[in-house]
């Protein structure tokens, strides 16, 4: 005999709504007074004596120094680095820390500090308020945050901003497969799509390559891109984590 499905009375579910828009509207009062932020990414696993979390401590101070906010994910490896760089460094240096099941306590090198339960609400803050992504190497959850900003970008959802990944040794596997599968055999993305992060193993060649890019587009990436946009309302206007309008979905007539 088949078990049956647990009654989930459908007011609890309405009532968590108000808790996600509490994450949302803390989030946004919080970060919006960021100026240029550039948000970092990598392993929470990573152990100071690797060479890894010295770059991204490094990558932290020169972010500031050319004139970013920098956002990571507040936890311990290449998150505590990048913020204990950028914080050394006199700059924001802000941590978007997550409650786990398994407690992942934040680094101590936040000036703006905030916690979520959700891990959809964090994730949107990640590129809501960025300019530019960096990854190091990591795992299932800095992958996630990649290909999610890949999905946002090479759908036009987001205005095309410069995202770069360091460590050769870690990422060229992941472009040779996304080349060779993808692209070769599968034809499940287009040549264009390669061409819409950089690979790099110097900090410094990193650090440059957002300020660069970031001075490259900043009136497409903070202003409307056409006048059709220009004139819709504010909330209605591009913005990073993918609310750009487009073609309404329309079912196929047969």
């Amino acid at each position: 005999m088949a078990a049956r499905p647990v009654y989930r009375p459908p007011s609890d579910d309405t009532w968590r709504v108000f808790r996600i828009m509490a994450e949302f509207v803390e989030a946004f009062e919080t970060l919006s007074a960021l100026r240029q932020a550039i948000t970092v990414f990598g392993s929470a696993r990573t152990p100071r004596n690797d060479p890894h979390y010295r770059q991204a401590e490094e990558l932290g101070r020169l972010l500031v120094e050319r004139g970013f906010d920098v956002i990571t994910g507040g936890g311990p490896g290449i998150m505590e680095a990048v913020n204990k760089g950028a914080f050394e460094a006199g700059g924001t240096s802000v941590g978007l820390n997550i409650s786990l099941p398994h407690e992942q306590e934040a680094n101590a090198y936040q000036n703006i500090s905030m916690e979520f339960h959700y891990f959809f609400c964090r994730k949107m803050m990640f590129i809501k308020y960025a300019l530019g992504m960096a990854c190091f190497p990591g795992g299932f959850g800095t992958l996630d945050e990649f290909f999610e900003t890949m999905t946002l970008i090479q759908t036009e959802k987001a205005p095309r901003y410069p995202v770069v990944l360091l460590g050769r040794e870690f990422w060229t596997p992941m472009l040779d497969w996304m080349r060779d599968t993808l692209l070769t055999r599968f034809q499940t993305i287009s040549p264009d799509d390669l061409a819409l992060f950089t690979i790099v193993d110097d900090v410094v060649e990193a650090a440059d390559y957002l300020r660069r890019h970031v001075d490259e587009n900043i009136e497409m990436l903070r202003h409307p891109t056409t006048e059709e946009e220009a004139d819709r309302p504010v909330e209605q206007r591009i913005t990073v984590e993918g609310t750009r309008y487009g073609v309404r979905a329309a079912p196929k007539r047969a």
